[in-house]
């Protein structure tokens, strides 16, 4: 009996009936595309951990959204919930190793703004 000639590389799924493509900038955009979702990372990155914590970011983003913002980062192992010392009932939020390893590309976006945008500030610091 003849061993069947097996692959190297791993099979790939289809991608999900919600993914517009199998373009890895397409998938990626899907996650984090919108105007309010990078920002909810941005403040991650910067300490921020609570739901008060976001809505008093500058850009003002409503409750509503960011519930379905956070939803989708926790949904798609961007963020992860932690209990809060205060009573085991509030959450706040962090990122998770997958959210973390966007911090290279937030602190391109940055440099892009600093150097194009006039006007703009540095908030994301280097680290």
């Amino acid at each position: 009996m003849s061993k069947a000639k097996t692959s190297k590389r791993p099979l790939r799924a289809p991608p999900p009936p919600s993914r517009r493509s199998p373009c890895p900038v397409s998938c990626a955009l899907d996650l984090f595309g919108d105007r309010w979702t990078l920002l909810v990372i941005r403040d991650l990155m910067l300490g921020r951990s609570r739901f008060k914590d976001f809505v008093s970011s500058p850009e003002g983003i409503p409750t509503n959204i960011l519930s379905d913002r956070l939803e989708r980062l926790l949904s798609s192992g961007i963020v992860r919930q932690i209990p809060t010392s205060d009573s085991g009932k509030r959450m706040a939020y962090e990122l998770t190793d997958k959210g973390e390893a966007l911090r290279p590309t937030l602190k391109s976006i940055r440099d892009w703004g600093l150097a194009w945008e006039p006007g703009t500030k540095a908030v994301l610091q280097p680290g």
